[in-house]
């Protein structure tokens, strides 16, 4: 009989979180720019974008270098960009060439003996060069669009996010392998305790299908072939030989699939997971035994963790 289809793993390289943070920030005299990377569970990759008006047009390239890093999760991004707080603000009303404007309508005023007043500021207020034209306006915002930042200047801000996020997953990632692998190495303890009380379990049936047999033998409707027929399915019904060797065999898959770095081995490890709660299933309901339905409870509250952890492996 084949008691192992997979190599027994040595050593298992980290598993990557899908939850992670990472940040990147730029400080200069000219701007101050910020990038958070967040990233939560998510079967597939989902992803939002928070940007300021000027780096619009760079959505799709942002999009593809975060796709190509991450895989997989719930991810946001934002970048939040300010200008110094000590810039003072820019202003539509140029106020020395109003207060000239002013001072020299009420010199004139006074000169021709007229009174001043609120009238003398608006007239003021009308004058070229106190208040910027359209196109003047408009020549202003082309200044300041020119002294922001390109996309070129800040995109190794997002390469330094991306870094810091693969980093906390691999943290993350460290935490939930060991947690993991603590969970299978009980699973095999119960079944290394299943099959040391395998050997009481047959002796029981034996007993059992003996009193049985000397019952039907006496029987005068006895059957000979008929009984063989049935002796023969009651023992391969309760026979959970092949379900030991198989549930070890994916266990010991399990923990090579773990040794698989820089790969999303979380659906695999999910579809695994499966295979295994489906031979602890079988033993439980051919076994027919207190103690092993007692192990193979316990076998599945330890999937069970395994399968909660498993939703958070990238």
């Amino acid at each position: 009989m084949l008691r192992r289809r997979y190599p027994h793993p040595q050593c298992c390289p980290m598993l990557l979180s899908m939850t992670g943070f990472g940040q990147a920030h730029r400080d200069t005299d000219r701007y101050t720019a910020t990038i958070e990377l967040r990233s939560l569970n998510s079967k597939t990759l989902d992803l939002s974008l928070r940007l300021p008006r000027f780096l619009q047009n760079h959505e799709l390239e942002i999009r593809q270098q975060i796709t190509k890093a991450l895989l997989r999760g719930k991810v946001n991004f934002s970048l939040d960009f300010a200008r110094p707080a000590a810039a003072p603000a820019a202003s539509v009303l140029n106020r020395a060439a109003l207060a000239a404007a002013y001072h020299e309508l009420q010199a004139i005023a006074q000169g021709l003996g007229v009174a001043t007043g609120e009238e003398t500021l608006l007239a003021a207020l009308r004058l070229p060069g106190v208040v910027p034209s359209a196109a003047e306006q408009a020549q202003a915002a082309q200044a300041d669009a020119a002294d922001e930042p390109t996309w070129a200047e800040l995109q190794p801000l997002l390469t330094e996010a991306l870094a810091a996020m693969q980093q906390f997953r691999h943290d993350e990632g460290q935490t939930l392998q060991k947690e993991i692998l603590g969970y299978v190495a009980t699973i095999r303890q119960q079944l290394a305790a299943v099959e040391l009380h395998d050997p009481q379990r047959i002796a029981h049936v034996r007993q059992r299908l003996a009193a049985h047999l000397a019952e039907l033998t006496q029987h005068e409707q006895f059957n000979a072939t008929r009984f063989e027929q049935e002796v023969l399915y009651y023992i391969e019904k309760l026979d959970i030989a092949e379900e030991k060797v198989r549930l070890a065999a994916h266990l010991n898959y399990f923990e090579l699939a773990m040794q698989q770095p820089d790969e999303a081995v979380g659906k695999k490890l999910g579809f695994l997971a499966q295979e295994i709660g489906r031979e602890i299933n079988t033993i439980g309901s051919k076994a027919n035994d207190a103690t092993v339905q007692h192990l193979v409870v316990g076998m599945k509250e330890e999937l069970e963790k395994i399968k909660e952890q498993l939703n958070n492996i990238l």
